[in-house]
C-alpha cells in the first residue's frame, strides 16, 4: 500500500489505496496491544501500556516533523516511498522476535455481525460527516441517523444467535469493560477534535503561519508521548481509576483554557493549553487500556483491543466532525476577533463531551498488585 501510494496517479486512486492500507493498521493495532497484554501480569499491564502509548503517540510526532521537511524538499510521494524500507524492517523484526499465540479451534466467521456492525457505525459517521454539508434536516442525513440504531440492534440480534460472535455480549454488560471503552472514545473525541480545531484557531484568529502552527501543535502529542510511561508507573501507585479520572479532567481543563483565550494570546499560554490535553490523554490512556484488557479473558484480548480501538476511532471521527462543524456554523467565513466566540463554543462542546467521559472513567477498575514474596521464603531459595 505504501509503494502504491507513492505511485498513485490521481486523488481517487490514492484514497482507495489508503483505505486498503488501513487494513494493516486495524490488524496490527489490535494484535500488538493484545501481544503486549499477554506478556505481562494483570497488575503490570498499565506500565506496559504506558510504553506502548509512548511509541503510539511519539511515532506521529516524528512523522509530522520529518514529513513536513520531506514534503517541502522533495514532494509528497517520497513520504510514502520512505515507508517501504521501514515497513520491511518492522516485518523482519516482528517475524524474528514476536512469538505466535495459540489459536482457537476452527469456527465459522460471524458475517452477519461484521456486516451489521460495520454498516451501523458507517451510517452514524456518514450522518455526522454530511450533516454540515447537506443540512441536518436533509432526508439522507436523517435516514442515516435512523439506520444507525436499527443496524446496531440487528448486530445485537446477530450476536445472540451466533455460535462464534465477534464479541461476547456479556462483556458489553460488564461495567469494567463497557465504561472504560466509552471513556476512551469520549476523551479522544475532545482530544482529536481540539487537535484539528486548534490550527484553524491559530490561523483564522491569530494569523499564525503554517510553519509556526506546526511547531506549536507538536506540544500536544509530544507531551502525551513523554508522559505515558511515567503515567503507567504512577497508576500503580495511585490506582488506575484515579489516573483515568484525573487524565480526562485534564483534557476538560484544556478545552476550558482554549475557550478562555482572548483577542491576543501568548505562545506559552497556547502551548500550555495544548500540553494539558497531552498530559490528560498520557495519564488516562494507559489505565483505560489496561482496565479494558483486565476485564476480559486472555483468549479475548485481541477482540477487546479491537473493540476499544473501534470505539476510539468512532469517538475521534465524531469529535473532529462535531467541533469543526460548530465553529463555521456560528461564524461562517469570519476571521480575526469576529471568529473568536465561535471557536470558544467549539471548545466548550469538546469539554462537555469529555466531561461525560470523566463520569465513565469512574468505571475503570483498580488492579491490585500481588504481594511481594516473604523475605524468609526468598532466602530459602
Amino acid at each position: 500500500a505504501a509503494a502504491l501510494s507513492a505511485l498513485a496517479w490521481g486523488a481517487l486512486p490514492l484514497i482507495a489505496i489508503r483505505v486498503i492500507g488501513s487494513l494493516e493498521g486495524a490488524a496490527t493495532g489490535a494484535a500488538s496491544m493484545a501481544l503486549v497484554m499477554r506478556s505481562f501480569d494483570r497488575s503490570e499491564r498499565v506500565k506496559a501500556m504506558g510504553w506502548w502509548s509512548l511509541v503510539g503517540a511519539g511515532g506521529p510526532v516524528i512523522g509530522v516533523v520529518l514529513g513536513g521537511l520531506v514534503l517541502e524538499s522533495v514532494g509528497w510521494r517520497w513520504i510514502f516511498a520512505a515507508q517501504v524500507p521501514l515497513i520491511l524492517i518492522a516485518f523482519i523484526i516482528g517475524s524474528v522476535v514476536l512469538s505466535e499465540t495459540d489459536t482457537l479451534p476452527p469456527q465459522k466467521f460471524d458475517i452477519a455481525g461484521a456486516v451489521t456492525l460495520s454498516l451501523g457505525i458507517t451510517a452514524l459517521l456518514f450522518a455526522i460527516n454530511r450533516g454540515p454539508e447537506m443540512g441536518w434536516g436533509h432526508p439522507v442525513v436523517i435516514a442515516s441517523f435512523v439506520l444507525c440504531p436499527v443496524l446496531l440492534y440487528a448486530f445485537v440480534l446477530a450476536e445472540r444467535r451466533s455460535d462464534a460472535p465477534l464479541i461476547s455480549l456479556d462483556y458489553l454488560k460488564k461495567p469494567a469493560f463497557a465504561l472504560p471503552v466509552a471513556a476512551s472514545a469520549l476523551a479522544n473525541a475532545a482530544y482529536m477534535g481540539g487537535f484539528i480545531v486548534t490550527p484553524l484557531l491559530l490561523q483564522k484568529v491569530y494569523g499564525y503561519s503554517e510553519q509556526k502552527i506546526g511547531l506549536l501543535v507538536i506540544a500536544r502529542p509530544l507531551t502525551f508521548s513523554l508522559l505515558s510511561p511515567v503515567a503507567g508507573y504512577l497508576a500503580v501507585k495511585i490506582g488506575q481509576r484515579t489516573s483515568a479520572v484525573a487524565g480526562t479532567l485534564f483534557v476538560v481543563s484544556s478545552m476550558g483554557l482554549f475557550a478562555s483565550l482572548g483577542a491576543t494570546a501568548p505562545n506559552m499560554l497556547i502551548i500550555g493549553a495544548l500540553s494539558l490535553s497531552g498530559v490528560g490523554l498520557g495519564i488516562s490512556q494507559p489505565s483505560i487500556s489496561a482496565g479494558v484488557a483486565n476485564a476480559v479473558e486472555d483468549q479475548d484480548l485481541g477482540v477487546a483491543s479491537a473493540a476499544q480501538q473501534l470505539m476510539q476511532n468512532v469517538g475521534i471521527v465524531s469529535g473532529i466532525q462535531i467541533m469543526t462543524s460548530v465553529q463555521p456554523s456560528l461564524a461562517p467565513g469570519a476571521v480575526g476577533v469576529a471568529a473568536l466566540d465561535s471557536f470558544r463554543v467549539a471548545y466548550m462542546v469538546g469539554g462537555a463531551i469529555c466531561l461525560v467521559g470523566v463520569l465513565f472513567a469512574l468505571g475503570v477498575k483498580n488492579e491490585h498488585r500481588k504481594p511481594a514474596p516473604h523475605p524468609e521464603l526468598m532466602d530459602s531459595f
